[in-house]
């Protein structure tokens, strides 16, 4: 293929290729050569034209496939558009040669369309050029015309068409030749040609005035005719021309003169609605011809044309565009009720004829309506509607306007549905009335009527949830009060269902109250209905339609009801056989109809109970509704004689009965109706097999039985499109009736089928069959076998002696039936029986695989399948598969081929790679033979199809074939001609499953993977190029695929133009171009993947393609300014498809994703202009304080408007789900830019990053936009795009909170906009806001106050007010709130006002601590300890004021919640009312938002009992006078009612058990989706408990609650990694410790002061472990504890347990650093381990000490890593005072304890020792100086005899002398100070020894640093640490020994003093220690002055040398001194550190 890229074509290498591969060379050169031409320079062009010229002609000669050809025309007119045209006359002529031949061969016709071809693109890229030639050459072209076969003269229709475009308006003297010629073609039998013709004529239209004014009649009764016969396809192409073309009537201006102006009469609105309204009820018979066939009555328009004159109308009106409908609303929509009213009674003249010509009018109101308008205008329309349906009402005559009202009221439903809650203001007007028009018509005497208007009143509930509660109400009194009217009973009863329909549409729901209401009153219809026969059959049908839509509302409401229910189910059944036989004896024909129908509702109310309530199906339930089952079958048996007896009027309620019979069965589980198994059976074979049923109802019955991909191959009508409304009524045939309400009253509360669409059920006459045909499946596989056998034989026979049509009817059920069977047992993993069933099961299918009817061969092919897959027997499978091969071989007719073909490939699908590979030889074999049959398109389509099946099925097995089937592929995509689209459709689903079977194969290098993927790009590039739109779509989808698999090798910017251009043509106007919805969702589908893996690169493609397109293309596809987002976004406000738009929010998420950060601001513009298109900008200025600097944003901004004004808005007013959409995206943004940059949230750094590079962009900058975009979506009309508003602002204030504002410091950069924020809010807390908006402002309310932005108090009160308001409104509690809702929303409510107001007295709380800590430990200045505390009292005063009714509440809350916690087998205790703020009925909803919001009502109400220290009484508790009763089990009972008042200590029990028990009960089983918050809540709550003495001592005295609580941490350390939960664990266990420590003292002191006199001996032993020290688990606190802290350390430092380290001693081990967390943990534990010993009896603590000091030393021995400047790691820190608290505890004093303390301290002291020794030869990196500390530690903190015997106090010194020798001068450092506290410890015994041991060689060191002189500053500090332990040891020695002492300490000292001249040039060093030597030397002097007399007479070098100092001295003392103390600091304080810390 390499071979193939060059200008000129390469004929050697061409020549020696096979036919195929010459073909794919010639095919790729062509493709090459389009893109090289206008790459390559005009000169070179020129040179080489004349050879390109010859070659392309001679391609044209040697017959080029359509693919090719059309490439081939395309580059001869590129090469003549950019090189000479000289010889391009020539060129024409030589196709004008060609298209005269007179060859007639077939082979010659590729060449002759070539030519064709060629000629119109000549024409079209070279237009006027060609001058006058085009004359001639349209007139060869109509000539050869004449004699075309199909192909011919579709080719010949596109080329003209392209003549057309080319030459413009000089092509007029051919317009009526052309004009001629396409109107034959526009009625032509090839449907190909029929959409070409029309494309023709819509190019001509263009310039052609005639068409659109004179001949404008004939023009449109064309088209009608036209529409007759025709498929999808042509009803698209003809409805486009004909709507562009009465559009262009209406707007033309017409050119010309005056005088031809008169001529032509201009076109008004009326003519032309008047003409369309023609081809609507007359269709193409005319005007004149209709007369006699109008007389008679008896012409009905067919179908086709009436759906393709609908889709006429909405091309008409989508042309003239949404601002042309808007004005002319009012005439458009008269015109088009008018169509349904009875002044056109063919129209409506059976009721099927009304249903669909109704259809058709829906659908127009819906695509012009729904599509074209904005909100406004929408609303705007809904006034019309409603002013028309005022108008309808009046107008006497109930059949003239029956059907216009019902489309009128379908079409406000689905209005108000798309506007949702925006459409409030529509509701509120009372000018328009338009609640009361609809209600009014439900007295309508149409029952069509009556239940458009219910199902008006559905949509308007689901809109505007808040009136459904009213509008209920309205409609049960209604339905009350006019209980004797019968419309008003069925009406109202309608409507009363459709509005219990929306509830679970609702989230808020219905208040529970209703439900009693609506049972009572259908408990009354049926108790009433036999007092008046009038209204016997409405009130029964009425009452049971209540309690069926009842059930929608779930098992919560309908448990109340059930038992009534299951009574009246009972009571409707006679009791027993007999009673059904006396009852058959007495009725007649209306008593029959009322009970039938009555009948039929209650099977109706059970079905919709099991369907809705199914957790209420208790085997006691469902034992309470079997008995009148066998009854409702023997009714069932009876009914046909019955039917007998009383005749017609039974019909119709016989086969309802029949209808919900069998609905209800098939719902309940087989074995509940065994009995009767045969029985049914019997009855259903008699109804599918009935004489009666003529209609072939294939459409409804087989497409759920046929797999879904093998549809595709029947009818495009099979498939989604967005005209599937109106479509489905051909698929029924002329006769077939549409699915409609009035069919199945009881549809009207089902769950919603499509979207927001009308249910549709079928007529019951056809249900019947569905439900028979499904229940036949199921009981069939439930009888015995030979019953089976039996009824199969039985619908064979019944097959065998019908004929004709009926016999298809027949063959049809029966088909449908076994394949429920054969898909009912595969499901159930049944078995099939006997072989005999096999055969007859055979017999049955195999007949239906050469039906006529396509669909059917389709569902026999599954069943064929599924039965082999049933049998699972090889040999079986391999006897059918060879069926098929015989078949195939021997047949010609098509429907055998094709329907074996298909069987062929459903056996693959169902058994995998069949089997044997020589089975799947034979089987490709014979599909490849049977997809080249070039005579019937039919059977290469459902070959291909059958192939692309088992390429699917076989996998590996198919590589084999991979490359022959390929080839194939390709060579059928090259010569199919385009006219065949279902051919090419199928070849692409071939192709997509070899590449998913090459799958990632397909980025090999090698040769031959290169030339199979070279050949599937080159497919997808022929399909590309196919006019089929489905065809486009299938290469789409193997581009998406060969790009997952080899990305490299796809060309993406091809692809990305690709798809934009089909996007963008639909952008324009989304019901006319690409009308395929399949093509759109591809095009999605692959834009998706796309952007996943290379988001930036698709967007810069998408742009560049803009650009180059700007020309081509309509200014309003945009994507050059908004990019391909904007595009999208665009694209999502107007598409209706939910899946298309589920993929295009998919794909900008991912946009989002990967590029918000980097295109911050183009994502914010488009997110700001589509909230802003929306708003009213009244609102918004009131409050816009924009910021200083905002200043020149202005301008830019006013530059934006300015420049816009001109160009249209891109997004003019975009729907709510987009705006919604956006404002989810700016959260999404805020997401993304958190995890970039940090200088998103720092504005300083973010200026000085923009100052840098401009074209930095960070979200800081943007903030008053976010806030102007959430302040505008939280004032909106519509409540979800509130709740995303308020989402945003919650999230704008999280996030950017904290920032400083630089230029004001001390303030944050929200500050300025709390107006804003401000003005956001208070719509929110409106009366009449719905509860879930207001729940989401008091969270924001909560977290504004909380963050902290505003600390001024006037100013907080804006916001605090509203909190204050809304708690005002709960305080009555559930009683109170509004009754639109559900109580669980108030509930809600409730509990976020709640749930706020926590929230922010935990910060005013948490506030006020910090502020007081801060003035503890820093003194401020009077005036900033003012402020500083004012702020936080402050808020804290904000809370107080409401704080008594707060707690209460809040407890309130809290033991609601720990009600609703309870397990279920409780359930008989709670409270009968439920709670403060749930009731009983809705406990379940209300659980919810309790655990949404218990968790900080637990912290906060934690926070308040602490505040009151549970010692100071309420004032209102005791004889508490609370408002209301909080619950029974109230906490203080209210003193009246005469229960004993408790005591404060029992009140305030009550509270601490209940804060434990709850976060007990949360802790100890954490569910998965707890979140952080509430966990982390939950422990503060425990903390702030423990905080005060009280609960303390609750704790310390109950060890087992001690134990639970600790046992419940455990587990949360165990499960929650989050290292703040486990700090704020560890910190509630270490409370918990020292509440056990103060009841050990409590008790010690108590018994002391109780047994004062007795013997010390006597005291009992309080503390764990008692007098034997036995810790048991799971009764000691000390263990659990133990257990806890272990689990913590061990987590950390794995090395601690010996079991993980595999070695019972200490292991060496590296040392580590933890990280911060981890070492907060680690201390946190060893202070908790530390404090245990004081918790211990003396016997218990001598137990636990070996495990403490093991852990302890671990961590020591683990974590003592060197640092630099000798410091020490945090957690070494907390071990070593871990240890000293340890070696400190009294209890190594204490007289039981002290000998075994003793050794165990000994024994740890020689495990520290041991640390230096390496174990195994390794030396371990410890620090010296940890370890030192760690010894020192031991000798000062523990008795003496610990340390002093010898062999350990050897080792001590040892220890310390070799740290002595250590060069490391830190270690020296620390070393002295350590020795300095041990030479200073009181007991002689144990420091004398050290002293001796190390005295001198301290000496001999400093002696030697004199020598040395010190050079750097540590050193110094060795010399002055060193002096120091001098010091000191001359202040502890003995008096005879001191004066020695002081004469080596003298010299050494005055060595280092220097003279005065020295002083000067001394370096710092050098002076430091002079004057460090020099006070130390007066200090000493006085004190031993006697000694120092000795010394400096011995020595007078010494004594000059201190002379000449002093002198020095004196002079610069003034500047020396204060250098000397700074100096001198730094020492200092590091030990005195270290003293503090552990000595």
């Amino acid at each position: 293929m390499e071979l193939a890229h060059s200008l000129l074509l390469n004929e050697e290498a061409c020549n020696q290729l096979s036919e195929v591969q010459k073909a794919e060379f010639i095919f790729e050169w062509l493709r090459y050569l389009e893109k090289l031409l206008l790459a390559t320079s005009r000169n070179d062009v020129r040179e080489k034209q004349k050879t390109l010229v010859e070659q392309l002609l001679s391609l044209l000669n040697s017959s080029p496939g359509p693919p090719t050809r059309k490439l081939l025309a395309k580059n001869m007119a590129i090469l003549y558009s950019i090189g000479d045209t000289f010889s391009v006359y020539e060129t024409i002529d030589k196709c004008n040669d060609l298209i005269r031949s007179k060859d007639d061969s077939p082979s010659y016709l590729p060449t002759k369309l070539a030519a064709v071809v060629c000629l119109g693109s000549l024409y079209k890229k070279l237009g006027r050029i060609l001058g006058n030639t085009f004359t001639d050459t349209v007139g060869n072209i109509l000539k050869a015309m004449k004699s075309a076969e199909s192909q011919g003269r579709y080719e010949i229709m596109l080329s003209l068409q392209n003549i057309l475009n080319g030459l413009g308006a000089a092509a007029t003297p051919c317009h009526r030749d052309v004009y001629k010629a396409a109107r034959s073609c526009l009625t032509d039998r090839s449907m190909a040609v029929r959409c070409a013709a029309a494309k023709c004529l819509l190019e001509l239209q263009n310039e052609a005035i005639f068409m659109w004014s004179t001949d404008l009649d004939s023009v449109a009764t064309l088209c009608f005719k036209s529409f007759e016969g025709s498929n999808y396809d042509v009803r698209i192409s003809v409805s486009k021309l004909l709507g562009t073309i009465l559009a262009k009537a209406i707007i033309s201006k017409h050119p010309g003169t005056a005088a031809l102006r008169q001529s032509i009469r201009r076109v008004s609105l009326e003519e032309v609605l008047e003409l369309l309204g023609t081809g609507f009820l007359r269709g193409s018979s005319g005007f004149l011809r209709a007369s006699g066939d109008m007389l008679k009555g008896t012409s009905s328009v067919s179908r086709d044309v009436r759906v393709g004159v609908t889709q006429a109308y909405v091309v008409f009106v989508s042309t003239l565009g949404g601002t042309w409908l808007e004005k002319n609303f009012p005439i458009f929509l008269s015109h088009l009720l008018s169509l349904v009213s009875q002044s056109h009674p063919k129209a409506t003249q059976t009721q099927i004829d009304a249903v669909c010509c109704r259809r058709c009018i829906s659908f127009i109101l819906r695509a012009t309506i729904g599509g074209l308008l904005g909100e406004k205008a929408q609303i705007a329309a809904a006034k019309d509607i409603c002013q028309t349906i005022w108008k309808l009402k009046k107008v006497m005559d109930v059949a003239a306007s029956q059907h216009m009202l019902v489309c009128a009221l379908q079409e406000l439903g689905n209005l108000i549905h798309g506007l949702g809650t925006t459409a409030a203001p529509l509701l509120q007007d009372s000018s328009i009335g338009l609640l009361d028009s609809v209600i009014s018509v439900i007295l309508h005497p149409s029952i069509s009527v009556r239940l458009a208007a219910a199902w008006c009143l559905h949509c308007i509930a689901v809109a505007l949830p808040s009136y459904l509660t009213p509008l209920l109400d309205r409609c049960v009194e209604r339905l009350t009060v006019l209980k004797s009217s019968p419309e008003a009973v069925t009406g109202f009863s309608f409507a009363v269902a459709a509005l219990l329909g929306a509830v679970k549409h609702c989230p808020l729901g219905i208040p529970h109250g209703k439900g009693k209401i609506i049972m009572t009153l259908a408990e009354d219809l049926l108790c009433s209905a036999t007092q008046n026969s009038r209204l016997s059959a409405q009130r029964t049908q009425a009452g049971w339609l209540l309690i069926a839509s009842l059930m929608t509302l779930g098992s919560a409401v309908v448990s109340h009801h059930l038992a009534r229910v299951l009574l009246l189910w009972k009571c409707v059944f006679p009791a027993s056989p007999k009673d059904l036989e006396t009852e058959k004896s007495r009725g007649d024909s209306f008593t029959w109809q009322v009970t039938l129908e009555g009948r039929a509702g209650a099977l109706s109310a059970i079905k919709s109970f099991v369907s809705y309530c199914g957790d209420l199906l208790t085997e006691e339930v469902i034992q309470r509704l079997l008995p009148p089952l066998p009854c409702a079958v023997d009714l069932l048996i009876q009914l046909s004689s019955i039917l007998k007896t009383y005749g017609n009027p039974l019909k119709t309620p016989s086969v309802v009965y029949r209808q919900r019979l069998y609905e209800l069965l098939i719902l309940l589980p087989p074995e509940t109706y065994e009995g009767h198994l045969c029985a049914i059976l019997k009855e259903l074979a008699a109804d599918l097999t009935a004489p009666d049923s003529q209609v072939a109802a294939s459409t409804f019955l087989l497409p759920p039985l046929c797999h879904q991909d093998d549809l595709l191959i029947l009818s495009p009508l099979l498939q989604e499109t967005d005209h599937r409304f109106i479509e489905e009524q051909l698929l029924l045939g002329n006769g077939g009736a549409c699915g409609s309400l009035e069919y199945d009253p009881y549809s009207i509360y089902e769950k919603d089928v499509e979207g927001d669409s009308v249910p549709k059920p079928l007529p019951p006459t056809l249900s019947v069959i569905s439900s028979a045909a499904k229940l036949f499946g199921i009981v069939c596989a439930h009888v015995g076998e030979a019953q089976r056998l039996l009824i199969l034989e039985q619908l064979l026979n019944s097959m065998k002696h019908t004929k004709g049509a009926r016999q298809q009817v027949v063959q049809l059920h029966v088909v449908s039936s076994i394949s429920n069977f054969l898909k009912y047992v595969a499901g159930s993993k049944g078995s099939l029986g006997p072989d005999e069933m096999r055969r007859l099961a055979l017999t049955l299918v195999m007949g239906a695989l050469e039906s006529p009817n396509p669909l059917l061969r389709c569902a026999a092919a599954e069943a064929w399948a599924r039965l082999a897959q049933l049998v699972d027997d090889g040999a079986f499978t391999a006897g059918l598969a060879q069926v098929s091969f015989d078949k195939l071989k021997s047949a010609r007719d098509v429907v055998t081929r094709t329907g074996h073909s298909l069987a062929l490939g459903s056996l693959n699908r169902y058994l995998g790679g069949i089997s044997s590979s020589q089975h799947l030889n034979s089987c490709i074999g014979i599909l490849y033979t049977l997809s080249q049959d070039s005579t019937s398109p039919d059977v290469q389509t459902w070959a291909l199809h059958s192939l692309s099946l088992v390429i699917d099925s076989a996998g590996p097995l198919f590589y084999v074939h991979v490359e022959p089937t390929l080839s194939l592929i390709i060579m059928l995509l090259l010569n199919v001609p385009p006219t065949h689209a279902e051919v090419h459709q199928s070849l692409g689903r071939c192709l997509n499953a070899l590449i998913t079977t090459l799958g990632p194969e397909l980025q090999g290098n090698s040769t031959s993977v290169s030339a199979l993927r070279t050949s599937c790009l080159l497919g997808c590039a022929v399909m590309q190029d196919n006019p089929d739109c489905l065809v486009q779509a299938q290469a789409i989808s193997c581009l998406q695929q060969l790009h997952m698999f080899a990305p490299r090798h796809v060309n993406l910017s091809s692809l990305v133009s690709c798809l934009c251009e089909i996007l963008l043509d639909n952008s324009v106007l989304v019901n006319l171009c690409s009308p395929y919805l399949l093509l759109r969702r591809a095009v999605l589908a692959c834009l998706r993947q796309l952007v996943q893996r290379e988001a930036s690169e698709v967007s810069e493609h998408a742009v560049m393609f803009a650009k180059d397109s700007r020309e081509k293309l309509t200014p309003d596809a945009n994507i050059g300014e908004m990019g391909l987002e904007g595009a999208l976004l665009a694209l999502l406000d107007k598409e209706t498809d939910q899946r298309l738009c589920h993929d295009i929010r998919e794909t900008l998420n991912h946009m989002l994703t990967s590029m918000a950060v980097e295109k911050l601001s183009l994502w914010l513009k488009l997110c700001k202009e589509v909230l802003a298109a929306s708003a009213d900008f009244a609102t918004i200025t009131c409050v816009d304080t924009m910021q200083e600097e905002e200043g020149h944003k202005l301008d830019d901004a006013s530059v934006l408007t300015t420049r816009s004004d001109e160009k249209p808005h891109p997004f003019t007013n975009p729907r709510w789900a987009t705006r919604v959409f956006a404002a989810e995206c700016v959260c999404r943004i805020i997401n993304q830019c958190e995890n970039a940059n940090s200088a998103h949230f720092d504005i300083a750094l973010a200026q000085e990053m923009k100052k840098r590079d401009s074209r930095n962009d960070f979200l800081v900058l943007h903030l008053a936009d976010l806030i102007r975009m959430a302040f505008m979506a939280a004032t909106d009309h519509s409540d979800q795009l509130r709740l995303s508003g308020l989402e945003t602002l919650l999230v704008v204030i999280r996030r950017f909170a904290t920032i400083p504002e630089p230029e004001f410091p001390g303030h944050v950069i929200l500050e300025q906009y709390q107006a804003n924020v401000g003005a956001a809010l208070r719509p929110a807390f409106t009366s009449e806001t719905p509860p879930d908006v207001t729940a989401k402002a008091c969270q924001v309310c909560s977290a504004w106050i909380a963050s902290g932005v505003v600390s001024d108090l006037s100013d907080l009160r804006r916001v605090h007010q509203l909190l204050v308001s809304s708690l005002t409104k709960i305080q009555a509690g559930k009683e109170a709130l509004s009754h639109l809702y559900n109580e669980s929303a108030s509930t809600m409510e409730i509990l976020a006002v709640l749930k706020a107001w926590a929230e922010v007295y935990i910060i005013a709380v948490q506030r006020h601590k910090n502020n007081k800590q801060t003035l503890k430990t820093t003194s401020y200045s009077e005036e900033s300890v003012r402020n500083g505390s004012n702020s936080s009292y402050g808020l804290l005063d904000l809370v107080y004021t409401d704080l008594g009714t707060l707690s209460r509440l809040w407890l309130a809350a809290l033991q609601d919640f720990a009600l609703l916690t309870l397990p279920s087998e409780f359930a008989s205790q709670l409270p009968v009312d439920g709670g403060a703020f749930y009731t009983a009925e809705t406990s379940e909803n209300a659980k919810m938002h309790y655990y949404n919001s218990w968790a900080l009502i637990l912290h906060a109400t934690a926070l308040w009992l602490t505040s009151t220290g549970f010692v100071v009484a309420d004032p209102d508790e005791g004889a508490s006078n609370l408002s209301r009763p909080v619950t029974p089990t109230s906490m203080c009972q209210d003193s009246s009612s005469g229960a004993t008042v408790k005591s404060p200590e029992d009140v305030y029990t009550d509270r601490f058990h209940l804060i434990l028990g709850i976060s007990v009960e949360f802790l100890c089983s954490l569910r998965s989706d707890a979140t952080m918050e509430s966990i982390t809540a939950c422990l503060h709550a425990l903390q702030a408990l423990l905080d005060v003495p009280w609960p303390r001592s609750k704790i310390g005295s109950d060890q087992d609650l001690g134990i639970e609580l600790l046992n419940v941490l455990h587990r949360v350390i165990l499960t929650r990694e989050s290292p703040s939960i486990q700090l704020a664990s560890l910190e509630v266990v270490r409370q918990i410790i020292c509440a056990a420590q103060e009841h050990v003292k409590e008790k010690r002191r108590s018994a002391e002061v109780d047994d004062g006199a007795a013997e010390k001996e006597t005291l009992p032993e309080f503390g764990e472990g008692k007098d034997t020290g036995g810790l048991v688990p799971g009764k000691s606190l000390v263990f659990a504890t133990l257990e806890l802290c272990v689990c913590i350390l061990v987590r950390q430092l794995p090395e601690l347990n010996p079991k993980l380290t595999g070695s019972s001693g200490v292991k060496a081990s590296k040392p580590q650093i933890l990280s911060e967390d981890g070492s907060r943990l680690v201390s946190a534990a060893l202070v908790i381990i530390s404090e245990l010993p004081a918790v211990c009896s003396p016997e218990g603590s001598i137990s636990i000490l070996p495990t403490i000091l093991y852990l302890t030393i671990g961590v020591l021995r683990e974590t003592a890593v060197k640092l630099p400047g000798g410091q020490l790691s945090s957690t070494v820190a907390a071990s070593l005072q871990a240890l000293k608290g340890i070696l400190s505890s009294p209890m190594a004093r204490a007289e039981k304890s002290h000998t075994a303390w003793t050794d165990l301290l000994r024994s740890a002291l020689t495990t520290v020792l041991d640390c230096w020794n390496p174990v195994d030869g390794t030396h371990q990196e410890l620090d010296e100086v940890s370890l030192l500390t760690a010894i020192t530690v031991f000798i000062l903190s523990t008795s003496p005899e610990v340390t002093t015997i010898p062999c350990l106090q050897r080792s001590c010194i040892e220890k310390f002398k070799a740290a002595l020798e250590i060069k490391d001068p830190m270690v020296q450092v620390k070393t002295y100070q350590l020795l300095h506290s041990i030479f200073q410890y009181p007991n002689p015994a144990v420091s004398y020894p050290y002293i001796y041991s190390l005295a001198s060689s301290i000496v001999e060191k400093l002696q030697e640093i004199d020598k040395r002189k010190p050079e750097d500053t540590t050193e110094l500090q060795i010399f002055q640490e060193g002096i120091k332990v001098l010091e000191s040891l001359i202040i502890i020695a003995e008096e005879q020994h001191r004066s020695q002492l002081v004469a080596c300490l003298l010299p050494i000292l005055i060595s280092f003093l220097l003279d005065e001249n020295a002083l000067g040039s001394a370096t710092s060093i050098m002076r430091n220690l002079h004057d460090f030597a020099l006070q130390n030397l007066m200090q000493i002097g006085p004190q031993y002055s006697s000694v120092f007399k000795n010394v400096m007479a011995s020595s007078p070098a010494l004594k000059a040398r201190l002379e000449a100092a002093i002198k020095g001295n004196q002079e610069s003392i003034k500047v020396k001194l204060p250098s000397s103390k700074h100096t001198k600091n730094p020492g200092n304080n590091s030990s005195i550190q270290l003293k503090t810390n552990f000595l």
